[in-house]
């Protein structure tokens, strides 16, 4: 038989501190890099504002260019728990899969394009979502 307790918490001011980790550095095809980073921000009232970051560059004599720069916000509970665990954990093989296979092509497809359509937004935004979500079997 367990015995009764009481904690006792004292409420003060709540802390969020930003950071950028990147946990994923990948050369899906030459001339290619792209690097995957967690980032977590924060609101003015210090609640945490998680987000994949997807930067894809092109690689020329050893040297870099941005040319793509993808961020995923995440919106819902189990989202938030995926990219927060991405920062803890590094990204899964499933996660990893759904980047190169998925939402690198996705990104490649807008290099050229100074706005792109909804419809390839979508497809972006999708496979952002899915790299997020997705788990090993």
């Amino acid at each position: 038989m367990s015995q009764s307790s009481t904690k006792i918490v004292p409420i003060g001011k709540k802390v969020c501190k930003p950071f950028l980790l990147e946990v994923m550095v990948f050369s899906p095809e030459s001339g290619f890099k792209f690097k995957v980073i967690v980032e977590r921000t924060c609101t003015p009232a210090a609640d945490a504002i998680w987000k994949l970051v997807f930067d894809l560059y092109k690689v020329t004599d050893g040297v870099e260019v941005q040319l793509v720069h993808v961020s995923f916000t995440a919106g819902t509970p189990v989202e938030q728990e995926a990219v927060q665990t991405m920062a803890d954990e590094g990204i899964t093989e499933a996660q990893s899969d759904v980047i190169i296979n998925e939402v690198h092509p996705a990104v490649k497809e807008v290099v050229d394009v100074s706005d792109p359509t909804p419809e390839q937004r979508r497809r972006i935004h999708n496979a952002m979502q899915k790299a997020v979500t997705a788990v090993d079997v």
